[in-house]
């Protein structure tokens, strides 16, 4: 009896046990954890830290989410970025950079330079993106603009080639300034258009990825050793090149390229909190690039057109009948690559193929002359176009024709 006893105690904890386990695994199906962020990344995101914020297409430059993208704001040493790719455009990396006392002389954060070193550029550039040093950027800017007002004028005359609407850089670090021109800013869109810009050129994306990096200054007196301070190149795969900033103006600023499955996202953002919240940029970036990855994927947009007949006024062809009117049809020729040509777009968008060529035009006409266009349009802006060819030539009707045709059938 004691061991039946014992075999039915152990039958029942088991049943007990399997029971417990096999509603487990059911209510998982139906239980959400707490602790797990389940925002539906399909929506926009309903709320972001930052002040300003920009989720662009690297690709096409086309904003994918903003929350006010255009609003100007400081925007501390994320000017940086565009401090190393106008260095990187306009000298060599192997320059010698003397150190003024108005370099030496820059607030923390700094790398610690001495007036009168020298040092390669290339090197100075690292200090700049990976450790955002606000003596090296000046350094850089008195080296390669002869003083830090002509090389802001540098800065502003390439922020406007780029696309920038709405940024005026006076220092080269990103420090709160302000001139009779007004204070230094940007805009969330200009950001991600700078970066967008930057992430072209591989040697920035060389130093922006790069972890460590150690460098002398040219006698060897002095070795430094700077590590990357981007902690979102260890939060995620596929970052390209990131830079954050901080003054007490701008608060907390981020931008960032990230790639995925070759679809590239840059994330702007000013204004994302101040002391005691300095993640919250890591948090809104990460809402951002899920967003875009979630929704948006390339498509392809290429259609055949159909142009249709085009009415020529006042042509004439050979035996043609008098008052007969005479057509042509447009010609758009397109290589197999523009026919495989994508663009990123969200669920539930399309590409408009618009036939912009005129009902009729007016002889002379010659062939291969252009009549318009095949044009492609997203949210009512141009993405792509094609010419649009006259397929033959076409005469004008003259005096002399209309003799000769006379001629020609009263005696024939």
């Amino acid at each position: 009896m004691r061991m039946k006893h014992i075999a039915a105690v152990i039958v029942v904890t088991a049943v007990l046990l399997f029971t417990q386990t096999y509603t487990s695994a059911r209510g998982a199906e139906y239980k959400i954890p707490q602790t797990v962020d389940m925002t539906p990344v399909a929506e926009e995101p309903a709320e972001l830290y930052a002040l300003s914020a920009v989720l662009m297409d690297g690709e096409s430059g086309r904003v994918l989410y903003e929350k006010d993208g255009e609003r100007p704001l400081a925007n501390a040493s994320t000017t940086k970025v565009l401090t190393c790719i106008v260095a990187l455009e306009n000298s060599p990396g192997d320059d010698y950079v003397q150190v003024s006392q108005n370099a030496a002389s820059q607030p923390e954060v700094k790398l610690g330079l001495q007036k009168g070193e020298q040092y390669y550029l290339e090197d100075l550039l690292y200090s700049l993106m990976l450790k955002s040093h606000n003596d090296t950027a000046v350094a850089i800017a008195e080296h390669c603009g002869g003083s830090v007002e002509g090389f802001a004028r540098m800065l502003n005359r390439k922020a406007k080639q780029i696309g920038c609407k709405d940024t005026y850089f006076i220092t080269p670090n990103g420090l709160d300034a302000e001139d009779e021109n007004g204070k230094h800013h940007t805009t969330a869109r200009d950001l991600a258009l700078i970066m967008r810009y930057a992430v072209k050129n591989e040697t920035f994306l060389h130093i922006a990825q790069t972890r460590d990096y150690t460098f002398s200054e040219i006698t060897g007196k002095r070795t430094f050793s700077v590590h990357n301070a981007n902690a979102f190149l260890d939060m995620r795969d596929g970052v390209l090149a990131g830079k954050t900033g901080y003054t007490s103006q701008a608060g907390y600023c981020y931008v960032c390229a990230w790639e995925k499955e070759g679809k590239t996202f840059i994330v702007s953002l000013l204004g994302c909190g101040w002391p005691n919240h300095k993640t919250y940029k890591w948090s809104d970036t990460k809402k951002l690039l899920d967003f875009g990855d979630y929704n948006y994927e390339y498509e392809t947009y290429w259609k055949e057109p159909q142009t249709g007949k085009i009415l020529v006024t006042d042509g004439v062809e050979d035996d043609q009948d008098i008052g007969k009117k005479i057509y042509l049809r447009g010609k758009c020729s397109v290589t197999a690559y523009d026919r495989e040509k994508e663009v990123l777009l969200k669920k539930g968008e399309t590409v408009t193929c618009k036939i912009e060529i005129p009902q009729k035009v007016s002889a002379p006409v010659l062939k291969g002359e252009k009549l318009g266009r095949i044009a492609y349009y997203l949210d009512g802006k141009l993405i792509d176009s094609y010419p649009v060819y006259a397929e033959k030539s076409v005469e004008k009707i003259s005096f002399k024709w209309y003799t000769e045709k006379v001629f020609h059938d009263f005696f024939h």
